[in-house]
């Protein structure tokens, strides 16, 4: 019987990737030694034609293309968590439909995880080729941070693209949350990985939906999601402010019995108070950040809503 690979397939306006992606998958087809391919494309509320493409890809080979339509926008991470609960493969693969993914890793990855004991086997880019240097910049330092404070490891430059058995394609399904941060569920939900190397790749078509400022929402996201050090340092804050504060207190007051005059400077004293309040609303939007995240996840709402599917 013939062990099924399902590639999971995330689109947001890639009219013109869609059927580049599928020519190429095809074309390293033979490689995948007596392995029938699951396509599943998930159009997260693209209003141009990536729709129709997938349409058409569908009625060309009903048998392996299948697709899901959101009724809008829901984000990469809920089209991701539909691509892994439609999926039916003994293995399952994440690819981004721009090709920055290299296809013909496939075999290599295919292979380790038959012959070997890995559960898993990750890609990292070890380049940045290509990419602003800013973004790079603080990709580099997002990673650093998030090390340091999360329990939760999560390797620089490893990219969504990899390849699961069953086994762990399952246990990160258990994972039902609202807010997901996927390359912190890859790591927690452990499972033997290998990472392959390659070198950056530049987009087949069309042009990236990430920018500087969704980029910074999501590292902020996946800090929140595994890290509970964000908390730490309000309550430090806190505790540091008010020692600060009590120290001040008391040198005014000794000051004002040796010298015997009242304390002068406003403006000091106004510039003190709004210091000390600024840190205060720092420190409420940094628990307002955790309150948020419990608040959409006691509201059940569901991650993602179907419109069409085939």
């Amino acid at each position: 019987m013939l062990k099924k690979l399902s590639i999971i397939v995330p689109c947001y306006f890639e009219e013109e990737s869609v059927p580049l992606f599928y020519k190429a998958v095809e074309k390293i087809k033979p490689q995948l030694n007596d392995v029938e391919l699951e396509y599943c494309f998930i159009n997260d509320g693209s209003t141009d034609n990536t729709l129709k493409e997938m349409q058409k890809l569908q009625a060309e080979d009903p048998e392996h293309v299948h697709y899901v339509s959101f009724s809008r926008n829901f984000g990469k991470e809920a089209a991701l968590y539909c691509g892994l609960r439609e999926a039916t493969g003994d293995y399952v693969t994440v690819m981004d439909v721009d090709l920055q993914d290299p296809p013909d890793m496939l075999p290599e990855m295919l292979k380790i995880v038959e012959t070997t004991d890995y559960d898993c086997v990750g890609t990292r880019r070890i380049d940045r080729a290509g990419e602003p240097p800013i973004r790079s910049f603080f990709s580099r330092m997002f990673y650093k941070l998030i090390n340091q404070i999360s329990d939760t490891e999560i390797v620089d430059g490893a990219r969504d693209f990899r390849l699961m058995t069953r086994q762990m394609t399952d246990a990160i399904l258990s994972m039902s949350e609202y807010n997901r941060f996927s390359k912190g569920i890859f790591s927690w939900v452990g499972f033997k990985t290998k990472y392959l190397n390659y070198e950056n790749q530049e987009r087949v078509a069309g042009k990236t939906s990430w920018n500087f400022w969704s980029l910074f929402r999501y590292s902020i996201d996946g800090i929140v999601n595994f890290s509970q050090f964000p908390l730490d340092i309000a309550a430090f804050i806190g505790f540091i402010s008010s020692l600060v504060s009590g120290l001040g207190i008391l040198f005014i007051i000794a000051r004002y019995l040796i010298q015997g005059d009242p304390t002068s400077g406003w403006a000091s004293t106004i510039c003190i108070m709004l210091f000390i309040g600024g840190i205060q609303l720092f420190c409420l939007g940094i628990v307002g950040k955790y309150i948020g995240k419990i608040f959409t996840e006691v509201k059940q709402r569901p991650v993602y809503i179907i419109k069409e599917k085939k």
